[in-house]
This record gives C-alpha cells, sequence and structure tokens, in this order.
C-alpha cells in the first residue's frame, strides 16, 4: 500500500452502522455467513439534471479495508455494550478481507446503474464493509462530480479548492482530494498535501491586511517575506487604490491580485485595464467569493486566469451525495454454485447478478453507450474499452491505485474520461444522461 510516510491510517472497523455486525451475528448463527457472495455499489440516478457523475474515493477506501480490524478497543466495546455475542467477536478478532475487488478506476465517468465497485468474497467479510464503503464513495464522488463541471465550466483556466473551512476538517482532505482528481489545479489544505503528495497554495486573507496600520504595510510585508511574486488581496478597503500600491510595490513582476467580493465580471475587466495600463500586463486575476459552476461560466467572458471555490466545491455543488447503494447480487448455493439475487422493492429494483461493463465508442473515440454485461463481459467490437479493474485480490492491495500515484494517475483517467464523452456532457443546463446505459443478459 503506498501512503504517505507523514500520516498513519486510522483503524476503520467502526466507522460503520450497529447492524452490520448484528446481521453478522445472525448470519454465523445460520451458518451462511460463509457463503461465497457478490456485492455491487452503484447509483440508481445521477443528481437532478446531471449529465454524468466521476468515480472518486476508491484509493482511500482501499486503505482503509486494510486497515478494517477489530482491536483490543473495539472488541471490549462490543463485549461490554452486548452488541455480539462471543462466537462473533472470535470471529472479529481474526479478521480481515481477504477477497477481491474490481470497479471503475476513480476519475472514471459513470452513468446510472454503473456497477462502480465490485466486491467478492464471504457474506461475513463483505457485507461489514457496507457502512464504510458508501461513507466514503458518496461523499468523495460527489465533491469530483461537481468539481469536473467547474472544471469544464473553467474552459481551461486553473480552478484552486479552498473549501476547508466549511466543512468537516476530515472531508475538507476528502474534497481537496476529490477535487485534485477531477482536475482542479490545487488546494490550500495542507493535509490533503502531506497525504497524497498533491500541490497546496496560499498566501494571505483580509485579517493580515487589517492587522497592519494602513494596506500599504501590509503589502509591503507580504511581498518582502513571500517575493513579488505573490498574490496580493485588493479589495480589503478601495480596490483601485489597493491595486495601484500594489504595482507601486511589487512592480511588473507582480503575480496576481485577489479579487474576494462584489460584482466580479465588471472588477475583473476594470482592474484588467488597470493592471495593463500600469505596466502589469502579466500580472493574473484571481478571482474567489462562492462561485460555483454556473458562476464561473458567467465568468468565462471576465479577464480572469484562475478561480477558487470553497463551499459550494465541497457541499457538492447541491448534490453533497452520490446516492450510492450497496447490494449483494449473486451468492452460492448449498452446491456452491452462484445464482444472481435482486430486490423487488417498488423503486429500489436492482438487477441480480455479477455486472461487466464497457464503454462503446465511434470510429472518432466517442463514447455512445454503457454496456453492462449480467452473468457475463460483453463482447468488445475492437474500438469500445473495459470499464472494470482489479484493485484487491485474495485482501492483498494491488499496486498504483493507492497513495500519490493513485491520485496521479485517477487525474489523467478523468481527462481521459472526459475527452470520450460526447460534447452534450459540457452542458450546465439541465438534461439526461450523457449516454444510455445498456443490459444484456444471456
Amino acid at each position: 500500500m503506498s501512503t504517505s510516510a507523514g500520516w498513519d491510517h486510522p483503524r476503520t472497523s467502526f466507522y460503520t452502522d450497529h447492524y452490520e455486525l448484528t446481521m453478522l451475528q445472525a448470519s454465523l448463527h445460520s451458518g451462511a455467513a460463509h457463503r461465497r457472495s457478490v456485492f455491487e455499489a452503484f447509483a440508481r440516478r445521477l443528481p437532478d439534471g446531471r449529465r454524468y457523475g466521476i468515480v472518486a474515493g476508491t484509493g482511500r477506501l482501499l486503505e482503509g479495508i486494510a486497515n478494517f480490524r477489530f482491536g483490543e478497543a473495539e472488541l471490549e466495546f462490543l463485549e461490554r455494550t452486548k452488541v455480539v455475542n462471543r462466537e462473533t467477536l472470535e470471529y472479529l478478532a481474526s479478521y480481515r478481507f481477504a477477497g477481491d475487488i474490481w470497479g471503475y478506476a476513480e476519475g472514471e465517468a459513470y452513468f446510472p446503474n454503473s456497477p462502480i465497485l465490485v466486491v467478492e468474497g464471504t457474506f461475513a467479510e463483505a457485507c461489514m464493509l457496507e457502512t464504510y464503503l458508501l461513507s466514503v464513495l458518496n461523499h468523495d464522488t460527489a465533491i469530483a462530480s461537481a468539481a469536473s463541471r467547474m472544471v469544464s465550466a473553467a474552459g481551461g483556466r486553473p480552478c484552486i479548492e479552498m473549501g476547508s473551512r466549511r466543512t468537516h476538517e476530515e472531508a475538507a482532505t476528502a474534497s481537496a482530494r476529490a477535487a485534485i482528481i477531477a482536475g482542479f489545479d490545487s488546494t490550500s489544505n495542507l493535509e490533503a498535501g502531506i497525504r497524497y503528495g498533491v500541490k497546496t497554495v496560499g498566501t494571505a486573507a483580509h485579517s493580515f491586511t487589517l492587522l497592519h496600520d494602513t494596506e500599504r504595510e501590509a503589502f509591503e510585508a507580504q511581498i518582502a517575506s513571500l517575493g513579488e511574486g505573490t498574490s496580493l488581496l485588493v479589495d480589503t478597503y478601495d480596490v483601485e487604490k489597493a491595486v495601484r500600491t500594489a504595482v507601486e510595490l511589487a512592480g511588473p513582476r507582480l503575480g496576481a491580485v485577489r479579487l474576494d467580493s462584489g460584482d466580479l465580471v465588471a472588477q475583473a475587466q476594470w482592474v484588467r485595464r488597470l493592471l495593463d495600463d500600469l505596466g502589469n500586463e502579466h500580472t493574473r486575476i484571481v478571482v474567489t467569493s462562492d462561485l460555483d459552476e454556473y458562476a464561473i461560466a458567467a465568468l468565462q467572458s471576465a479577464p480572469v486566469d484562475s478561480y477558487g471555490v470553497g463551499t459550494s466545491l465541497v457541499t457538492g455543488s447541491g448534490a453533497p451525495t452520490a446516492s450510492m447503494v450497496y447490494k449483494l447480487v449473486s451468492r452460492a448455493d448449498n452446491d456452491g454454485n452462484f445464482v444472481p439475487v435482486a430486490k423487488a422493492a417498488k423503486n429500489k429494483v436492482s438487477v441480480g447478478g455479477r455486472k461487466y461493463a464497457l464503454r462503446k465508442l465511434d470510429e472518432r473515440g466517442t463514447a455512445t453507450a454503457e454496456v453492462v454485461g449480467v452473468g457475463h463481459r460483453p463482447e468488445d467490437d475492437g474500438n469500445d474499452r473495459p470499464l472494470l479493474q482489479q484493485f484487491m485480490k485474495n485482501g492483498e492491495l494491488l499496486p498504483g491505485w493507492t497513495g500519490h500515484e493513485g491520485v496521479l494517475r485517477a487525474r489523467q483517467r478523468h481527462a481521459d474520461s472526459m475527452a470520450e464523452l460526447p460534447p452534450v456532457v459540457n452542458r450546465l443546463q439541465r438534461g439526461d444522461a450523457a449516454i444510455p446505459t445498456i443490459y444484456e443478459e444471456h
């Protein structure tokens, strides 16, 4: 497993729900706990109006599953609170996931009912992962899906993740990672930097300017300490005066000015003209202030160089969860033969059987459909791309999916996947999924 030397992954076995363990106990009692089983994670629908989603969190999840153990403290709690009986405690004391995990690579686009993760093992070892698995995938996928829309709206201009103060501290780190996978250039979150090796950035807030007797003194101190290439926040008092002071102090090598309030389109336009008139044609303009994909799209006509995004990113821009579920789709019968199983409840119907998926591509390499084979691999006509990758075999992590390497691979996968999708995917107005999902059954 490839994780940062600066961070020890916590034990994850209690990031779960009580009923996972009582279900385990009952299945141990019935004798069905050791039946070979196949679980799948998928989303029945995309958030309202979205045309695609982006898978994220798999690398974090795999690291967590590798640390899914029950130590003395956990076992003592379960015994003291009588959550499970002695037989179940003995099983948990030696628990480790020893099955196989397949799925869509992080950064991959997905659609309704895409088999995003396939977990194969005994019922006992796979059922306990449900809550932890869904909490990671639902959160990170929601963030990456929102981030991807923002990156598309930015049209090649860099996006900076800066939402740490708007969410839980662990969610902030996970959000930064997901945003980088979906094409964001950098993050303000240092914990994401040390865990995942991603680029971190930042200079100063309004409080730094307010700390000094004058704005000039604040700018002088920042330039002296951080260099002329720093970014100066110019809207604490009077923007025009601040820009002129910044240029006077740093000269044409001033890196950037940041705008954090007001009519950003109009303000960016006249600030650009002012900078150019003062000889600072290469000084960039960074904008922040409650941006989302729609605000970023509206700023396309403005002379903006990069966007800093906070609240909307870490809340999924209106879709804080990917609505994924984790269902048993196949299990062995008494003779050891696999049989498909499926829930039939109204509005929550699932399709039984182990799934395989590929993306149909036309002669130009553009995706036309997602084909999901039930119990068999769909036929590849030569242009198509299989989607399921193996992440874990017999409980052992396969290389390349976690740590910094995993983030880099996922970021490239996002770029490649987006390039395959038809142009409609980049439109922000409401619409159906970019490509259809087609089931193939024997």
